[in-house]
């Protein structure tokens, strides 16, 4: 049995209590998720049944008043011919299909109805899914810092931070730089890289200018 039995319960809940009680907050949040997405897809099956079933009915209206205006051209020209009788049942025939349009028309404001109900659910349940995913990506971050830390306090206790570590460290780190500096020997700058050296070297030269500009301007106060 899901979290959640209807659609009230979703846009009514409260995911801060929710996860207050669970002994899972992780594993909670993505149910959660789970559910309100499946709730979703069937609320746009369903909009989308309703929209095509709207289609259809105005195709029925069209097709219908199409019908009333050829049964009515048909009466006339059997009253020209002299045709009463025919006349008479093309006006029957013509009435049928006004009162089939009738109904069909009293459909309408239903289906706009549902797909106005339809239109707003699904706009609670994207809020309450976003809340939802955002509230997830907040527990996954912090589950990732308490690791950090514990992983970082482990290496702590197991290993005590002295000179020689970082000596070592930075031993470590200079090989890796050697050996991207001697991959990088003799090869030649792509276009991108001269361009950004350029930038890099402009925006020191404009720093020590303005470096300057600051010093004399402090010799010219004192």
């Amino acid at each position: 049995m899901g979290i959640f039995s209807r659609f009230s319960d979703i846009v009514g809940s409260n995911l801060n209590s929710l996860l207050e009680r669970s002994n899972d907050p992780q594993k909670t949040i993505r149910l959660i998720i789970q559910e309100m997405e499946d709730t979703l897809v069937e609320v746009r099956t369903t909009s989308a049944r309703t929209i095509a079933e709207r289609k259809e009915l105005e195709r029925r209206l069209q097709r219908g008043r199409d019908d009333v205006l050829d049964w009515e051209q048909k009466a006339e020209l059997a009253l020209r011919k002299g045709r009463e009788d025919l006349a008479k049942a093309a006006l029957m025939e013509r009435a049928r299909v006004e009162d089939s349009l009738n109904e069909w028309r009293q459909r309408l404001p239903l289906y706009d109805e549902t797909l106005t109900r339809l239109t707003t659910e699904i706009g609670q349940l994207q809020d309450k899914l976003d809340d939802a995913r955002a509230r997830q990506a907040g527990l996954t971050t912090r589950h990732q810092a308490v690791d950090s830390r514990w992983k970082i306090r482990r290496q702590l206790d197991q290993e005590p931070v002295t000179q020689e570590n970082f000596t070592a460290y930075e031993r470590e780190v200079d090989q890796k730089e050697a050996h991207l500096e001697a991959h990088d020997l003799g090869r030649r700058k792509t276009l991108a890289e001269e361009i950004e050296e350029l930038a890099a070297k402009d925006r020191i030269d404009q720093q020590l200018a303005a470096l300057k500009a600051r010093m004399a301007g402090e010799t010219k106060e004192s």
